[in-house]
Protein backbone atom coordinates (compact mmCIF):
# COMPACT_ATOMS: atom_id res chain seq x y z
CA UNK A 1 0.00 0.00 0.00
CA UNK A 2 1.79 3.66 -0.30
CA UNK A 3 1.61 6.85 1.27
CA UNK A 4 -1.39 7.88 -0.70
CA UNK A 5 -3.79 5.37 -0.23
CA UNK A 6 -2.63 5.11 4.01
CA UNK A 7 -3.62 9.10 4.20
CA UNK A 8 -7.08 8.04 2.33
CA UNK A 9 -7.79 5.39 4.82
CA UNK A 10 -6.43 7.68 7.53
CA UNK A 11 -8.97 10.07 6.43
CA UNK A 12 -11.53 7.83 6.30
CA UNK A 13 -11.25 6.56 9.31
CA UNK A 14 -11.19 10.38 10.68
CA UNK A 15 -14.35 11.25 9.21
CA UNK A 16 -15.84 8.41 10.29
CA UNK A 17 -15.24 8.62 13.75
CA UNK A 18 -16.24 12.01 13.33
CA UNK A 19 -19.92 11.20 12.06
CA UNK A 20 -20.07 8.68 15.03
CA UNK A 21 -18.80 11.17 17.55
CA UNK A 22 -21.73 13.51 16.35
CA UNK A 23 -24.12 10.74 16.33
CA UNK A 24 -23.40 9.57 19.27
CA UNK A 25 -23.90 13.77 20.58
CA UNK A 26 -27.22 13.76 19.03
CA UNK A 27 -28.48 10.54 20.38
CA UNK A 28 -27.41 11.83 23.82
CA UNK A 29 -28.80 15.47 23.34
CA UNK A 30 -31.91 13.55 22.14
CA UNK A 31 -31.94 11.50 25.47
CA UNK A 32 -31.97 14.77 27.36
CA UNK A 33 -34.69 16.26 25.62
CA UNK A 34 -36.64 12.89 26.27
CA UNK A 35 -36.01 13.40 30.06
CA UNK A 36 -37.85 17.10 29.70
CA UNK A 37 -41.07 15.54 27.89
CA UNK A 38 -42.50 14.52 31.52
CA UNK A 39 -42.46 17.25 32.69
CA UNK A 40 -45.45 19.34 34.08
CA UNK A 41 -45.89 23.31 33.32
CA UNK A 42 -47.96 25.98 34.51
CA UNK A 43 -50.36 27.23 31.99
CA UNK A 44 -52.95 29.89 32.77
CA UNK A 45 -54.89 32.58 30.88
CA UNK A 46 -55.03 36.10 31.66
CA UNK A 47 -58.43 37.73 30.34
CA UNK A 48 -56.81 41.14 31.26
CA UNK A 49 -55.37 43.48 34.05
CA UNK A 50 -56.66 46.77 35.93
CA UNK A 51 -55.36 48.82 38.60
CA UNK A 52 -57.94 49.33 41.61
CA UNK A 53 -57.54 51.34 44.89
CA UNK A 54 -57.56 49.34 48.27
CA UNK A 55 -60.18 51.14 49.26
CA UNK A 56 -62.01 50.03 46.20
CA UNK A 57 -60.92 46.73 46.77
CA UNK A 58 -62.00 46.35 50.16
CA UNK A 59 -65.65 47.55 49.17
CA UNK A 60 -65.82 44.28 46.79
CA UNK A 61 -69.10 42.01 47.36
CA UNK A 62 -71.20 39.43 45.48
CA UNK A 63 -72.10 40.43 42.05
CA UNK A 64 -69.48 43.38 42.03
CA UNK A 65 -68.02 44.01 38.50
CA UNK A 66 -64.28 44.65 38.26
CA UNK A 67 -63.57 46.18 34.61
CA UNK A 68 -60.41 45.16 32.62
CA UNK A 69 -58.37 47.17 30.55
CA UNK A 70 -58.57 44.68 27.71
CA UNK A 71 -61.29 44.94 25.31
CA UNK A 72 -63.39 42.00 25.13
CA UNK A 73 -62.66 41.67 21.24
CA UNK A 74 -58.96 41.46 21.83
CA UNK A 75 -57.42 38.13 22.24
CA UNK A 76 -56.13 36.40 25.84
CA UNK A 77 -52.70 36.03 26.85
CA UNK A 78 -51.72 32.58 27.19
CA UNK A 79 -48.84 31.96 29.63
CA UNK A 80 -46.29 28.97 30.55
CA UNK A 81 -45.08 29.56 33.40
CA UNK A 82 -45.44 33.16 33.93
CA UNK A 83 -44.34 34.12 30.47
CA UNK A 84 -46.40 34.84 27.15
CA UNK A 85 -46.16 32.10 24.72
CA UNK A 86 -48.87 32.91 22.42
CA UNK A 87 -52.92 34.44 22.45
CA UNK A 88 -56.03 33.25 21.88
CA UNK A 89 -59.90 33.83 21.90
CA UNK A 90 -62.15 32.42 24.82
CA UNK A 91 -64.30 28.87 23.64
CA UNK A 92 -66.81 26.80 25.28
CA UNK A 93 -66.34 22.95 24.90
CA UNK A 94 -69.68 21.64 26.87
CA UNK A 95 -69.42 22.79 30.27
CA UNK A 96 -66.28 24.02 30.12
CA UNK A 97 -64.13 27.18 29.00
CA UNK A 98 -61.21 26.53 26.90
CA UNK A 99 -58.75 28.77 24.47
CA UNK A 100 -58.66 28.39 20.63
CA UNK A 101 -54.61 29.50 19.87
CA UNK A 102 -54.92 32.29 17.32
CA UNK A 103 -51.21 33.52 17.47
CA UNK A 104 -48.10 32.43 18.71
CA UNK A 105 -44.68 34.46 19.92
CA UNK A 106 -42.31 34.39 18.13
CA UNK A 107 -39.69 31.84 19.64
CA UNK A 108 -36.77 34.85 19.62
CA UNK A 109 -39.50 37.00 21.69
CA UNK A 110 -40.06 33.78 24.13
CA UNK A 111 -36.30 34.04 25.08
CA UNK A 112 -35.76 37.54 24.89
CA UNK A 113 -38.74 37.22 27.91
CA UNK A 114 -36.96 34.36 30.00
CA UNK A 115 -33.67 36.39 30.07
CA UNK A 116 -35.61 39.41 31.12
Amino acid sequence: MDSEQMIEQQMLAEMQAQEQAAAAKEKEKDMKIDLLFDLSLQVSIELGRTKMLIKDILELQRGSVIELEKLASEPVDILVNGKKVAEGEVVVIEKHFGIRITSLIESSERLKSIGG
